[in-house]
């Protein structure tokens, strides 16, 4: 693990048969498995590598680990959507995404409706609800109309927002760097975390979807709120780096 400046980079792939972390002890008034947040601050997620997508070049449904800052995983994540769908719609096509334990279990459940994302047609812009294994929404990440710079809201179940996000301007990591989108306070006015897509070398930046992202968020947020934090990763990597073929 790397540390540079408030960004911490995980450098260690994840390799199979690595350890799961060790549940923590059930909290009262908690939705089910999100125990595991409790203890948290960040968490480095890895898109697995599809042979069918970088062979063919066919969109296929995309497959997530998340893993703590020692290296176990947390959770794994797989998109559920058809086929057809995805060759049709791209970048904006709807899906649901299931985020399970090392038991299988479902633990939360992301919904991605078929929306546009161009700030041309400002009435109908990405959102994405996330809900616990109970069904019960958590909250919503919702687009900001903007120009230049992507905006997002993450709103709890009565749709106030509690956090914004905000990219920036260039969201290609065409200069070797990181793509760093700040997790800020509900007005706006202070940083409090971030979700970076992470470099990961010429190669797989260029020729394949295998992507990288961290997560940094305070360790006394909400579980819910840490939940829906983790539902926009997954949004922002369908709209800004999923290649286009």
């Amino acid at each position: 693990m790397v540390s540079h400046g408030h960004h911490t980079v995980v450098t260690n792939q994840p390799m199979s048969g690595v350890a799961w972390m060790v549940r923590p002890a059930l909290i009262p008034n908690c939705p089910p498995g999100l125990e595991y947040l409790t203890t948290i601050d960040q968490i480095t997620i890895y898109q697995k590598k599809s042979l069918l997508k970088i062979f063919t070049g066919c969109e296929t449904r995309n497959k997530f680990t998340l893993v703590n800052n020692l290296g176990q995983i947390i959770y794994e994540a797989e998109e559920e959507s058809d086929c057809l769908i995805r060759f049709c719609f791209g970048r904006i096509r709807p899906y649901e995404m299931e985020v399970r334990d090392n038991h299988g279990n479902r633990i939360i459940h992301i919904y991605r409706r078929l929306a546009c994302d161009s700030c041309l047609f400002p009435c109908y812009l990405q959102k994405i609800e996330v809900s616990s294994a109970d069904g019960a929404v958590l909250g919503t990440v919702e687009q900001e109309w903007s120009i230049c710079i992507p905006k997002f809201t993450i709103r709890d179940i009565s749709g106030n927002v509690i956090l914004r996000l905000r990219g920036p301007c260039i969201t290609s990591s065409c200069c070797c760097q990181d793509v760093v989108f700040d997790v800020l306070s509900a007005d706006g006015e202070t940083e409090v975390g971030h979700v970076s897509k992470q470099f990961s070398g010429v190669v797989t930046e260029l020729f394949t979807d295998a992507d990288r992202f961290g997560v940094q968020f305070p360790m006394d947020l909400d579980v819910r709120v840490k939940a829906v934090v983790l539902g926009a990763v997954f949004l922002i990597n369908s709209m800004f780096f999923e290649r286009r073929d």
